[in-house]
Formats: C-alpha cells, structure tokens, sequence
C-alpha cells in the first residue's frame, strides 16, 4: 500500500475516537471501542461478498439437521470465519432507533464464528454497547467506520466511469494498518504499554539476533515460531517477517506457523485479531489465551517442538497463584520446571516474587531437537535474572541447567530507558542447541549500552531508540564474536561457582560438666548448651569417634560461615581453603555434604570504567584559587 493512503486510513481511524468518543471514554478506554470496531468492518467488508451464500448454506445444515456447521460455512464464506445473522453493518447504519439498533447489532455480532466471538468476548466489547446506544454514538460510530472516504474493503471502490477512487486493501495492508492503531494507542497509554507491548526496536533486534547467525543455513520449508508471553503479537510479526525477508533474498521460500500465548484477555484479542486480519486464520488458531491460560500453570503447547522463539516475558511479577495451582514449590512435578542434570533432580521453580526465568525455561523445554538448525532463542529480561537466587536455588539452578548444557550464545546489556514503563536495566539472552563449533563451550558478553539514538520526545520512561546503524553494530559485534571493548567472551565454567560451608568446632571450658576427650551425643549436645556458654579459647566438643580413632566434631551454628569458590579456581576448593581460610581459622573445616554449585553473570564485574580522579595537583590548584577568590572578604564583611 501507498504510505500516504496508509497514513491517510490510520489517522482517519484514529480520528473517529475523537469525533465519537470524547467526553464518552477517558482517551485510555479509547481503543476498547476503536480497535474491535476496525475488526468488524474489515471482516464485514471481506464477508460481504459471500453473505448470501453463507445464510443460504446455514439454511440447508439447519434443515439436514447437521451441528457441525464450521466446515460447511468456513468453505461457503471462502475465509476462516463467518457471520450467519441477517445483518451487514450497511444495513445497521441506518436504524433511527437506538433500542432496535442495539437489539440487531448484537444479533449482528452473535452471528460470527466461534474465533471471532473469542476475540469479541476477550475485548468484552458487548459490555461497553449499552454506553454507546445511551449516548447515541453507536449509529455514528457505525456510520464513521462506513466512510467512503476510506477503504477497508479487499475490493477496490471505483468512480462511476469505473477508475478506482481507493484502491483494494490487501491483507497485509490491513494487518499494517491495525498494528500502526495498536502502536498509537500503546503509545498513549505509555505508562502502561510496556507491561505489553514490546518496543519495535528491541523486537528487531531480537529478530536479527536469532535469524542472522544462521540465514545462510535456512532452507525452504515451515518453520514454527513460538512467543510464550505473545502480548498483542508484535513479537511474532516481526520475527515472521524478518525470517520471510531474509529466506527470500537467498532465494529460498518458507512457510511460517506462529503460536503464542497470553494471559491478557484484552492483548490476547488484540493478537488473534491481527492474524485474522491479515488473512492468517490457521495462525490465528494457535494463538491460545485469556485469562485462564497463564503459560506457567497452564501450557497450551506441552508436545510442541518450535525452530524459533522469542518473548519478553514480566519483570518481578508475582506468580504465587500459579504456583498454588501447581501443588506449591515443593510439590511441582511439571517436566519444564523439574529436570535431569548430571545425574541429580535439578529444580527450576524460583521465587514466588518473580517468574521471568521460568519464561526462558518453558521456552527452553521446546526446542526442536530434530534438526540440523534445532532451536534459536530471544528473550529479554531485567538484571535480576543475571544473579538473584543462591547457589541450589531456583534462579541459579536455572542459569547452571542453561550454561552447563552449553545453550547461551550470548547476553546482550540494552541501553537504559529503552522500554515504556521502566528504565531498569535490561538484557537480551539469546540460546540455541545447535552452537557453531567456535562458540561451544564459551559465553558472549556485549555492552551496548552506549549504542542508541535519543528520542526527541520522551515515550513514557523510554527516551531513546536503537537505530539502523545501531541495530547493525550490536548484530556485527555478536556475529564476529571477537574480543573488544564492548564484546567479552568467556568460558562457560568463568560463570560457575562452589558454594561451600565452612564450619569451626563448639567449643566449652573443661570443667564438672564437660569432658574435653568425652564423646557427646545429640541430645548431651543440647544440654550442654543450655547450660554452659561457648569459649573461643575452650576445648571442641567431640560428637564422633571412630575405631580407626577420627574424630568428627560439633559444629559452632554462630560460627558457621559459607564462601564461594570460582569453579576455574587454580587447585579447586581445597586450595582455596587453604589460602584464605585456614591462616585466619586453622580449626576450621568444610562440610562438603552441603557443598553445591551455583551460577551467577555480572556485567559490572567485566565492563565497569571507574570514574577517573583528579590528580592532588588539580585539587591543589582549586583550593588555592579559593583561597585567593576569597582573600579580604572576611574583613569586608566585618
């Protein structure tokens, strides 16, 4: 489509919501009413040239009696959907009475398939009719969504000499336009967009990071794409038409089969709507969502493998209710967060708090296995995944399961403020279990921070952008996978660490109630300690004697200590005992039965540039400017 009659049909669109809306909603309620609208008239426009044959098919299954009637209608409307009232909306506009107009109106819409109503349900679009039928604004809003003045239709609309007056609007155009009004609105309501709406920028971004390594590898055929938190299918979108774009300039032609899912009943409708309008009804189908359909607790694809999957999926939000529902943190038996590693049940469930890592897990127990390019990975999370949760817990268990199976390409720190709602940082994991020979076994650090574009106005909290030339530096960078100021590489163990418990003896002074060579049991333990006080300089107490004459004693809780040993430490744990424990505490010993291992990423560690001091000569010279600045003022003053 022209970019001129693009800009001309969105902002007639987005023009409508002020002519009809205004004093009616607060500008955030707008796109409740606007966004469902355009999808009716688009799929009102595509019907209507079938109508008839549709409502004389849904006569001919009544009568033969058959219940079944998806296939019959689907193939007599020639799309993946269709309306079986008696209603067009050009038949509707012209109802003068608000209460008839409501009353087939809603017929209207109770004539359309069952993807359509799950769309209409999740927008909860009947609830908001009685507002717009009180204030007279249905039949306007009806009649604006009408105007010859623009063209939804797949047909062109011509002049009566027969020229075209507007062109036909494909598919694409039409999925083009309704992503441009869901932009706009996200953008006004920037305090709340990037709860759900991924910037375009940092999308493409992601794109780029999972399709460009292997572009030259791809060959014709489907490819699956899989979004786990879909929000309004942005993700999706881009990632498809990034994988089509580069497929068809090496010649090579692919099929793509999105499947996302979303919690949001609103972002959710949004979603299937644009793959509905955009002529993709098999794609619309995977789309899987609503309230009930929380991707942790409820999988809508447990036996689905996918070549290609993105998300960004919420920051630090509670997810104590899924938990709940599937059997508490101790209780958990779902295989996506309970695995096999190194011989040991590895537990993945972090923190009630935050469930962002499970996110990357889910998507982690679906890739493909099967072929040559198996599964590439994109997903975006805040600094908190890279170390929260200790060594054995769930957060870390997470990060130890990905690197120690060798998947994490690369970590990519994003500017700050690129995101509407936040200006945390924020970082791009990318993964695959297919690494190119130079890559296996080693982890790509890269800075990008300093690489963006500022916005010349702020979007909420996000005032800056990643340009073209931007995009391409960060892709150049994780593609030459070469040491530099911005790009660090390190092997996979540089990440890991022992965490180790370092114990020291209980120790009383000899006396009536206590024997330094005695042998004390558990429960003679506790009494002592109820009835002595501990003596750094006493004697340990003994709880273990064995025939060969080793001795195991009692440890001192107050005393215990825990250190984390780098599992790249030059003679492992026992060295590192030995320098840094042992000349401060040469009683002390390690209780390996607890020792466990851990993972943590610090980008400060590896990129901080410490702020660089002024010399004491230049200090020097400041103080005795002053000095000079304020010699006499004393006196002038008194």
């Amino acid at each position: 489509m022209d970019p001129a009659a693009h800009n001309k049909i969105v902002s007639f669109i987005w023009g409508i919501a002020d002519d009809v809306l205004r004093d009616l909603f607060v500008r955030g309620k707008y796109r409740d009413v606007i966004l469902p609208m355009c999808v009716l008239r688009r799929l009102d426009a595509v019907l209507e040239p079938t109508k008839q044959a549709v409502l004389e098919t849904k006569t001919m299954l009544d009568d033969a009696g058959i219940t079944e009637q998806r296939p019959g209608l689907t193939s007599a409307s020639g799309q993946a959907f269709y309306n079986t009232s008696p209603f067009t909306l050009k038949s509707l506009q012209n109802r003068t009475n608000q209460q008839q107009l409501l009353s087939d109106f809603l017929a209207y819409l109770d004539g359309f398939s069952d993807n359509v109503q799950d769309i209409l349900n999740n927008f909860e679009f009947r609830n908001i009719l009685p507002r717009l039928s009180k204030a007279d604004a249905l039949g306007t809003l009806i009649t604006k969504f009408l105007d010859p003045d623009i063209n939804l239709s797949p047909n062109a609309v011509k002049h009566g000499d027969g020229s075209v007056k507007h062109p036909p609007m494909d598919n694409h155009s039409m999925g083009t336009v309704f992503e441009e009004l869901v932009r706009k609105f996200n953008e006004e309501n920037n305090e709340e967009a990037g709860e759900h709406w991924t910037p375009r920028d940092a999308v493409k971004l992601m794109a780029n990071l999972i399709f460009l390594p292997v572009a030259d590898q791809i060959e014709s055929g489907s490819y699956l794409l899989y979004d786990g938190a879909a929000g309004t299918g942005g993700m999706l979108t881009v990632a498809e038409e990034t994988l089509k774009e580069l497929s068809t300039a090496r010649g090579k032609q692919v099929v793509t089969h999105l499947y996302g899912q979303e919690i949001n009943p609103e972002t959710y409708a949004i979603c299937k709507a644009d793959m509905l309008l955009k002529g993709e009804g098999e794609n619309a189908d995977h789309i899987v969502g609503g309230a009930e359909w929380s991707t942790l607790s409820h999988d809508a694809f447990p036996a689905r493998e996918f070549d290609f999957m993105l998300s960004n999926p919420p920051y630090g939000k509670s997810w104590k209710k899924d938990l709940e529902q599937m059997g508490g943190k101790a209780d958990t038996i779902d295989p996506r967060f309970a695995v096999q590693h190194d011989g040991q049940d590895l537990s993945l469930v972090t923190r009630s708090s935050d469930g962002q890592l499970l996110f990357l897990a889910n998507l982690l127990s679906k890739m493909n296995r099967k072929t040559p390019l198996g599964s590439r990975i994109a997903e975006v999370h805040n600094g908190s995944s890279l170390f929260t949760g200790d060594a054995g817990q769930g957060e870390s268990n997470i990060r130890r399961w990905i690197i120690e199976n060798d998947w994490l390409e690369a970590i990519v720190a994003l500017p700050l403020n690129m995101f509407y709602n936040t200006g945390i940082a924020t970082y791009v994991w990318v993964l695959t279990n297919r690494k190119p020979a130079h890559r296996r076994g080693k982890v790509q650090l890269i800075d990008a921070t300093q690489w963006y574009k500022p916005l010349r106005k702020n979007l909420g909290k996000k005032n800056c952008e990643l340009s073209p030339d931007d995009l391409a530096t960060i892709c150049d960078a994780f593609t030459a996978f070469e040491e530099t100021e911005q790009s660090k590489i390190f092997p996979n163990a540089a990440f890991g660490y022992w965490k180790v418990v370092v114990e020291r003896p209980l120790r009383f002074t000899p006396g009536p109630e206590f024997k330094p060579t005695q042998v004390y049991n558990p429960a003679e333990i506790k009494r002592l300690k109820g009835k002595l006080d501990t003596d750094p300089a006493g004697e340990p107490v003994i709880k273990k004697r064995t025939k060969a004459g080793e001795i195991t004693y009692e440890p001192d809780t107050d005393l215990r200590d825990t250190e984390q040993v780098p599992l790249l430490e030059p003679g492992g744990i026992a060295a590192f005992f030995d320098r840094e424990v042992k000349p401060h505490a040469p009683d002390a010993w390690i209780d390996e039965s607890k020792t466990s291992v851990g993972y943590e990423v610090s980008f400060t560690r590896y990129f901080y540039k410490p702020p660089v001091l002024r010399t004491l000569e230049e200090i020097r010279a400041d103080i005795l400017a002053l000095e000079k600045e304020t010699e006499g003022l004393l006196g002038s003053i008194i």
